[in-house]
């Protein structure tokens, strides 16, 4: 029985594709898509534990693959690659619900590394739901949920980050201290800022709790 990880691979160059699912092959069961309708009928026909899907592919555009697989509920972790770097180009990737974002040309062990961390963070399970005021954070399936059936799903930084704060809901930790508990490496301080926004515009305001000077805190959430 083969326990490495699936990887579904969707990349329509004929060179680059096959020798990505190579390389990945010592750590990761991976399988080759070669255009958009492929990667997506293959995405929701098995069942995956990581997805990396080029942006500019026929057929189907990377982005819309994602965000087609996103609003059919599925939450299997998705890197994107593309040659697009800007900051504005990753901003819409990571918003259609992307969970990571690589740049062409790019190192296939960095590539390995972050599917190792994704693959980790969905496969394992935590210690179980978290309270956010009146909802749950269920972290292994990234949805936050209400009393009342409400649900909200999250990408797996924001994720990563909210479940670091409800651990301890009454420390305040500074921006340097959740970029080294829930950011992959090479992430600035920034970043910390831009997500605590995507989790207060996904839920409320009140979700978290800004401590000037100091850092954030765990908020309340009716």
């Amino acid at each position: 029985m083969d326990l490495r990880p699936r990887v579904l691979l969707v990349e329509d160059d004929r060179q680059l594709g096959p020798l990505v699912a190579e390389l990945l092959g010592t750590d990761f069961a991976v399988t080759l898509a070669s255009d958009g309708r492929e990667g997506l009928e293959l995405a929701l026909a098995r069942e995956w534990d990581a997805l990396v899907v080029d942006r500019g592919l026929p057929r189907l555009d990377g982005l819309r693959l994602v965000q087609s697989l996103r609003a059919k509920g599925l939450a299997t972790p998705v890197l994107l690659l593309t040659a697009l770097g800007t900051v504005p180009d990753k901003v819409e990737g990571l918003d259609a619900g992307a969970d990571d974002y690589l740049v062409k040309p790019f190192d296939a062990d960095e590539l390995a590394a972050r599917l190792r961390a994704m693959t980790r963070s969905y496969a394992l399970p935590e210690r179980g739901r978290l309270a956010v005021g009146e909802w749950e954070l269920d972290p292994a399936s990234r949805v936050m949920s209400s009393r009342y059936g409400d649900r909200v799903e999250l990408s797996g930084t924001e994720s990563a980050l909210l479940a670091v704060l409800a651990r301890e809901p009454g420390r305040v930790f500074s921006r340097a201290e959740l970029l080294a508990l829930a950011f992959d490496a090479g992430e600035t301080p920034g970043a910390v800022d831009t997500y605590v926004h995507y989790l207060r515009k996904k839920t409320d305001k009140s979700v978290i709790r800004t401590v000037h000077g100091v850092g954030y805190q765990l908020g309340e959430l009716s």
